[in-house]
C-alpha cells in the first residue's frame, strides 16, 4: 500500500510539473509577434525620417531655384552689359597708361598676344565697322536699298541639307533618263558626266518654273514683307512728326501745313468752342 501511495504521489507531482511548464510555451509565441511589431515600427520610423529628409532637401532646392530666378528677373542685362563694357574700357586705359609710363609701345605690346592672321582679321573687322558707322545715315535710295539687301543676305540661312537632297534627286533622275553618266575614277570617286549638255541650266532653261518653295520659305518671305512694311510706316510717321496714337486731322502734307497755320492764328479764339464740343456742353 505504501508503494502504491508513493507511486500515486509521484504521478501527481509529475502532472503538476507538466501543468506548470505548459504555460511557458505560449510566452515564446507572444514574444515573436512583439519583436516583429517592434521591427515594423522601426522600419516605419526610418521611412518617415527618409521622407522628412527628402522633403527638407526639396524645400532647400526650390528656395535656391526661386532665389536664382528672382535674381535673373530683377537683373537688367543691358545694365550688366554696360558695366562690363565700362570695366573693359577702364582696364584698357589703365594698361595703356602703364605702358606709356614704362616708355613702351602700347600697340606693339598688345599685338604680342595675337597671331598675324588674327591681327589682320581684327583690322579688317574694325575697318568694316567704321565704314558701317559712317554709312548708317540716309544718303540716297540706292544706298538704302543696298543696306537692306546686305541685311537680308546676313539674315539668310541657306538650307544645305535640302539643297543636297534635291541635287541628289536631280542627278538620279538625269542618270535614269540617260542625260548623265556616272563614271568611277581610279580613286574610287563617282563623277557625273553631262553627255549631251542638258543637265546644267542655261539661259534658255525653264526648269525653274516647276520649283515649289516650302511652307517655311513662304512664311519667311511673308514675314520679311510685313517687317519692311512696318518699318516703312514707322519712318513715314516719324517724318510727319506724329505719335502712335495721334489724331489724323489732315489728308496730305499741304493740308497739314494749312491746318497748322490756321491753328497758329485762330486757336486762341476757337479753343473754348472746341473744348465745349468735346465735353458735349455746346449749345
Amino acid at each position: 500500500m505504501a508503494d502504491t501511495k508513493e507511486a500515486s504521489t509521484a504521478k501527481e507531482q509529475e502532472q503538476g510539473q507538466e501543468k506548470v511548464t505548459q504555460p511557458s510555451e505560449p510566452t515564446s509565441e507572444t514574444e515573436k509577434p512583439a519583436s516583429s511589431t517592434l521591427s515594423a515600427a522601426d522600419e516605419r520610423k526610418a521611412r518617415f525620417a527618409a521622407l522628412r529628409a527628402r522633403n527638407s532637401e526639396s524645400r532647400k532646392a526650390n528656395l535656391n531655384e526661386t532665389k536664382t530666378e528672382h535674381q535673373r528677373l530683377t537683373t537688367d542685362t543691358s545694365a550688366l552689359t554696360s558695366i562690363n563694357r565700362k570695366r573693359d574700357a577702364a582696364a584698357h586705359k589703365l594698361l595703356k597708361a602703364d605702358t606709356a609710363a614704362a616708355g613702351e609701345d602700347f600697340e606693339r605690346k598688345r599685338a604680342w598676344d595675337w597671331t598675324i592672321e588674327e591681327s589682320e582679321r581684327w583690322d579688317k573687322r574694325m575697318e568694316k565697322k567704321s565704314k558701317h558707322r559712317d554709312d548708317s545715315s540716309f544718303q540716297d535710295f540706292r544706298a538704302e536699298a543696298r543696306k537692306v539687301y546686305k541685311r537680308q543676305l546676313r539674315d539668310l540661312k541657306p538650307n544645305t541639307e535640302e539643297y543636297d537632297r534635291e541635287k541628289a534627286e536631280m542627278i538620279e533622275r538625269a542618270a535614269q533618263g540617260g542625260g548623265l553618266e556616272i563614271v568611277e575614277t581610279a580613286d574610287g570617286e563617282l563623277i557625273a558626266v553631262d553627255k549631251d549638255g542638258s543637265f546644267y541650266s542655261t539661259a534658255e532653261s525653264t526648269d525653274f518654273v516647276g520649283n515649289k518653295p516650302s511652307k517655311e520659305a513662304v512664311d519667311r518671305l511673308v514675314g520679311e514683307i510685313q517687317k519692311a512694311e512696318e518699318v516703312r510706316m514707322k519712318k513715314r510717321k516719324q517724318r510727319r512728326g506724329e505719335g502712335e496714337d495721334g489724331d489724323m486731322t489732315y489728308i496730305n502734307e499741304k493740308n497739314k501745313q494749312f491746318n497748322m497755320k490756321l491753328a497758329r492764328f485762330y486757336d486762341k479764339y476757337t479753343s473754348d468752342i472746341r473744348e465745349s464740343f468735346e465735353r458735349g456742353t455746346a449749345i
